[in-house]
């Protein structure tokens, strides 16, 4: 079925060195096979070698097992790793994601190692396929994906910098945004009417809080429909962003890839017309549930499927459409464990992208290529004005068409922590056009959080407070006004000009332009300074104007002098003020003209000291008299208390387990001290450890909030126990307690129950048909050494391997009160015990990087005196 040639990989193992070809430019090197790329801009420039004779200084060495490649690339001891991280590369919705949750949104089969002697290497898995990416071993770079793929390697280069220039030759650089949308942006799920939205533009200009673009998330939709506007809440959307624009905002809209299958539908008859919907195995057009209900997909990876949505994207425009938001393009689907489409699922992709193949091909630049395509839309709407396209999903590539941001975070302090390192990261990775959801998606920012989230938001290249509609109001105002931001990066005027090669930021005043300057050791500070038009492309033939400002200390003077200027745009006839900084806030101004030279005369040692001691001083007054931010967290009690916003932790014994309350009460990391194991998949919309009421995906249970009914935290090895409890509705509730026992600090005890706590008389004193669904989803590291194994009850073994699809088990198949998943690798495993009289049946599903390992009981109704039940333990064992 492949459109192209590749190596053929048997059961049969094979290994060595990996050949090479220098390919691009001096010290990038191809190791070898057939494989079209979807990462380079020109897939020519990576399979055509270059005149040239230099040996690789690392060459990487590859296994084939099992139809999985494995390489492996050993580096200096003391070498760093940054980018991508231990991951696995296949795009997932991850709604209120942890610190160790995997996949996520994005795939980047990217290593950039920083080697000890100061030089930096760059490794590119030139691989669409779901791909593990393992760092665990010192200075060992490992890559796992299906089939063959090739490996490119750029250096070792003198710095990280030079690595990051010759991946951009390859891969391409960040598309040049209009400068709108480097501004502050304000989003929220939703928006709901054009009325909202006016209400929300005139209070940021009304308390003068710097903004540039309005978003308007899927609630401006006709039922959800794509290219479509709720006739009631949104009539005039042309009106509305004159309106908006005449307060100088930009609006963006958002456009999923689901496409609601119904006849009449525009969008839907045209499609169905071109016949460009991905297809099942079958050939018929695949059907998902997402948000407008049952609905089809395009299949971006054939042209003409692209050429259509652009052409539906041009003709969007005109409704008064700046921006554009594609969402949901992993792409996800609703009412099923996996979150996308089948993997069998047919996509019939051009040549030169690798023809007709299943979607787990292509399934991680299906949204790369929706905002490549929606990219070209807007490119085609008006060709004199910069696109701007924000996309959830992405590939190491997608920078040429879309800014990203890194999902559905959660309001607090671990999300706010660790936005800066994904931002970072995926700078590193070729996309430095990104920020998180200033303030969190999920739950409630308190007011010190937002504040400081705030601060440090201004600083990221994308910059967009959003929230979910399940939340209170993320607006900056709404957390009183000593919340609010006094000092807003961007425009045209405030250059942070300190010691050489610092970062430049803005923001803007007044015309005039300010310079901060911090001088260095030598007394020197350099910075550069781009401007233009702030949109279409006359800076591509020289319609700009590069300014690179230089300051110099001489004696008791410090010259501020323009030392180098390009491109052909006037500079705008304006004041410059510098301001030196002297430290703890004290600083001297002076006044010139742009372009000209500034003189500051600089005091005395003695006079600087003064300066010095005096601002922090003041400084010091200003704090102890400033209204502070009050911090308040909404925290459950005892007993029988309200729901908890936090997450709650139990720390005993062997076990460190996380549970949130407030959405269907789930384990959301459960971790293993003595291995150093983190074994639930840690995620808060879904997965981690919870309970269903039915053998439905998802029932009552996965959704509801719990309560906390009884904590018993004795910290410092004593017992550890919570009792959560969920109203699923028809006098039903479902109970969990989790404890860990001083006696035996091995085992993590879980009992899990549905009780009739108000059946009705009429009904005889019996519930509904109901059915105790346990459902943990377990991080599977290394899926090729993972297993699941247990001895039935009639005595038969068995050992069930990922590529072994859904099983159940029940009967004499039945796990005799124990099964474990084994990890081969480490050489332990996750053994789960359980009372069989309880179980009704096993049920096995393997994911990408999990599996879940259910038990289910019988499916019965209950009354007060007879509650369904099931008592279980984990324990972590080693395995010979």
């Amino acid at each position: 079925m492949a459109g192209h040639e590749e190596k053929t990989v048997t059961s049969d193992a094979k290994s060595g060195n990996m050949i090479f070809e220098p390919i691009l430019e001096d010290g990038v090197f191809r190791f070898d096979c057939s494989y079209p790329s979807l990462s380079f801009i020109n897939a020519k420039d990576r399979d055509t070698p270059i005149i040239s004779h230099p040996v690789p200084s690392y060459i990487p060495t590859f296994e084939c097992v099992l139809g999985k490649q494995i390489v492996k690339l050993e580096l200096p001891n003391g070498t760093s790793f940054y980018g991508t991280g231990e991951v696995f590369t296949w795009n997932t919705d991850s709604y209120g994601y942890g610190p160790e949750t995997m996949p996520l949104y994005q795939s980047h089969p990217w290593v950039l190692a920083i080697l000890p002697n100061g030089e930096a290497l760059g490794v590119l898995a030139d691989t669409t396929q779901c791909c593990e990416i393992d760092l665990r071993k010192e200075s060992i770079i490992q890559f796992i994906a299906s089939a063959s793929y090739p490996v490119i390697t750029f250096g070792p280069f003198a710095s990280p910098t030079a690595v990051l220039k010759s991946l951009s030759h390859a891969i391409g650089t960040v598309f040049m945004p209009p400068k709108w949308a480097l501004g502050y942006q304000q989003c929220r799920w939703s928006y709901d009417s054009d009325k909202r939205v006016r209400e929300i533009a005139e209070t940021f200009r009304k308390k003068g809080i710097p903004c540039d673009v309005i978003w308007m998330d899927i609630d401006y939709m006709d039922g959800f429909r794509c290219f479509t506007f709720d006739q009631e809440r949104f009539p005039d959307p042309q009106s509305l962003v004159k309106d908006l624009n005449d307060m100088g905002f930009k609006a963006t809209w958002m456009l999923d890839p689901s496409i609601k299958c119904e006849e009449g539908y525009f969008v839907y008859d045209s499609g169905s017309e071109s016949d460009v919907w991905v297809q099942r195995a079958d050939g018929r057009p695949f059907i998902g549930e997402v948000w407008p209900g049952p609905c089809v997909f395009p299949d971006f990876t054939q042209s003409k499927v692209r050429s259509w949505w652009a052409s539906l994207v041009k003709d969007f425009i005109p409704n008064g459409v700046d921006g554009i938001w594609n969402d949901m393009n992993e792409p996800a689907v609703f009412k099923v464990a996996t979150k996308t489409m089948p993997e069998s699922n047919i996509h019939r992709g051009d040549d030169e992208l690798g023809g007709c193949q299943e979607h787990s091909y292509y399934h991680n630049v299906f949204g790369m290529l929706m905002a490549r395509s929606t990219f070209e839309g807007m490119k085609l709407a008006n060709e004199n004005k910069r696109p701007f396209v924000l996309t959830r999903a992405g590939f190491i590539g997608s920078q040429k068409y879309a800014a990203t941001w890194t999902g559905d975070n959660v309001s607090n302090w671990e999300h706010l922590h660790m936005s800066i390192s994904m931002v970072l990261q995926l700078g590193l990775s070729g996309q430095p056009f990104s920020g998180p959801d200033i303030g969190g998606f999920v739950g409630n920012a308190t007011p010190k959080l937002f504040g400081r989230w705030m601060g440090v938001g201004a600083m990221f290249p994308f910059c967009r407070g959003h929230s979910e509609k399940a939340s209170f109001d993320h607006e900056p105002w709404s957390f009183g006004d000593e919340d609010l931001p006094t000092l807003y990066l961007q425009g045209g005027s405030i250059i942070p000009l300190g010691p050489p090669h610092q970062h430049v930021g803005e923001a803007n005043f007044s015309d005039d332009l300010t310079l901060v300057l911090a001088l260095d050791e030598k007394g020197q500070a350099k910075g550069v300074l781009f401007e233009d038009d702030g949109d279409g492309y006359e800076f591509t033939k020289g319609g700009y104007l590069l300014t690179h400002y230089v300051a110099e200390r001489r004696y008791s003077v410090v010259i501020v002098r323009v030392s180098k200027i390009e491109g052909s745009w006037k500079r705008p006839k304006r004041r410059l003020q510098v301001l030196l900084l002297l430290g703890e806030g004290a600083m001297i101004k002076a006044w010139g003209m742009d372009g000209g030279f500034v003189i500051i005369w600089m005091p005395s040692e003695l006079d600087v000291s003064e300066l010095v001691s005096t601002s922090e001083k003041q400084y010091k007054s200003r704090l102890e008299s400033s209204k502070h931010i009050p911090d308040v967290e909404d925290v459950s009690g005892s007993k029988g208390v309200e729901l908890s916003r936090i997450a709650i932790e139990l720390k005993c014994g062997d076990w460190i387990v996380k549970i949130v309350p407030w959405i269907g009460g789930r384990i959301i990391s459960m971790g293993h001290l003595p291995s150093g194991t983190q074994w639930l998949h840690s995620r808060i919309e879904i997965d981690g450890y919870e309970e269903y009421s039915g053998t439905e995906y998802p029932s009552a249970g996965c959704y509801e909030e719990y309560k906390i009914i009884e904590r018993d935290f004795e910290h410092g090895g004593e017992n550890e126990s919570l009792i959560l409890e969920g109203d699923i509705g028809g006098g039903l509730v479902l109970q969990r307690k989790i404890s860990i026992r001083k006696d035996d600090p091995k085992i993590l005890h879980i009992d899990s129950s549905i009780i009739a706590q108000k059946v009705g008389a009429s009904s005889g004193g019996f519930s509904r048909l109901v059915c105790l669904r346990v459902h943990p989803t377990f991080i599977v590291l290394h899926p090729m050494e993972t297993f699941v194994s247990f001895t039935s009850i009639d005595g038969s073994k068995h050992e069930i391997q990922p590529e072994s699809g859904d099983r159940f088990y029940e009967g004499n198949l039945l796990p005799n009160g124990e099964w474990m998943l084994v990890d081969k690798c480490l050489g332990i495993a996750l053994v789960n015990q359980f009372n069989v009289n309880e179980v009704c049946k096993c049920f096995i599903h393997w994911g990408t990087g999990t599996v879940n390992l259910e038990l289910w009981s019988e499916n019965r109704p209950v009354s007060r005196h007879s509650p369904l039940i099931i008592s279980h333990q984990y324990e972590v064992r080693g395995t010979s």
